[in-house]
């Protein structure tokens, strides 16, 4: 049976690992002593190791037939350190993967206007975070020439499900902007993107790049009006970009300053997808059938 190994053990990894248990030996790559136990109950091997100190990585060499990549980067720096750190690792094994997946995200494009994207748009990031994105991009894309080994990279927007609405951010009233000046946004249910993860594995390209995205790309106030109608709260309010600069975080502003349309075709035909939840308005309808009442 062929070996998996899985880097970065958070929720995309447990809903992924029960689509391949059965396809695959599953390794988890885990830096957290408290995490292997859980790991291990899903049927994984978990293997202790670092991304941020390399000699912690040994293990990882010829272990893997193929790699899904879900670790973020550093929180600081131009570089992404964790990706250079496992790539040195894989190389030292006398066999390297064959397929590798590595979770990027759609922050590497920057703000687009609200334009339609496609893969083949030149990335111009414009955050720190996205920029070691793009840094992990080029890093792996130019491994994989190097080496052989068929490297896809999938470029994810916001990712959502019935635990991870802006449920809160909603109840305590931070407002939206208003609809003139509000920026285009584009998610992924967690299911969808652990199915779109097994599908990169089996029918990914190498060097290719996938936006991970569902098909309708929606204005992020209306999003966050949507939530609000299914679980019975009112509107956030709506304030001009110029007030929302004093009352928002930077991070979240930096949200709201990049605004793009990602297209999907790529994803549709060369992975053959078929999206369980293909616009927000059918995956949050199931997260308010899923959610467990409060009351």
């Amino acid at each position: 049976m062929k070996r998996l190994l899985i880097v970065g053990c958070g929720d995309i990894a447990r809903r992924l690992i029960p689509l391949l248990q059965g396809r695959y030996r599953i390794y988890a790559l885990s830096r957290t002593p408290q995490h292997l136990a859980p790991l291990r109950s899903l049927g994984v091997t978990a293997v202790r190791g670092d991304l941020d100190v390399p000699d912690t990585l040994g293990a990882l060499a010829g272990l893997a037939h193929d790699v899904v990549h879900l670790a973020p980067p550093p929180d600081r720096g131009a570089r992404d350190t964790r990706t250079a750190h496992l790539i040195a690792a894989l190389a030292k094994g006398s066999s390297l993967p064959q397929q590798f997946v590595y979770i990027s995200t759609s922050g590497v494009y920057g703000d687009c206007r609200g334009e339609l994207v496609a893969e083949t748009r030149t990335p111009r990031p414009g955050t720190e975070r996205a920029r070691r994105r793009a840094d992990a991009e080029g890093q792996l894309r130019e491994w994989g020439r190097r080496s052989g080994v068929r490297v896809v990279i999938l470029r994810v927007p916001g990712i959502y499900a019935a635990d991870r609405l802006p449920v809160a951010r909603i109840e305590r009233g931070t407002p939206a902007l208003a609809p003139a000046e509000d920026a285009f946004v584009n998610h992924v249910h967690a299911d969808d993107l652990a199915r779109i993860v097994m599908a990169a594995l089996y029918r990914g390209g190498g060097g290719r790049m996938y936006n991970a995205s569902d098909d309708a790309p929606i204005r992020m106030g209306d999003y966050f009006d949507l939530v609000a109608e299914h679980f019975g709260l009112p509107h956030p309010p709506r304030v001009t970009r110029a007030e929302a600069e004093s009352v928002l975080s930077a991070r979240l502003l930096s949200f709201m300053n990049e605004s793009r349309r990602l297209t999907n075709r790529r994803l549709k035909n060369e992975l053959r997808m078929k999206l369980r939840y293909p616009t927000v308005r059918h995956g949050i309808a199931a997260a308010r059938a899923d959610r467990p009442s409060r009351g």
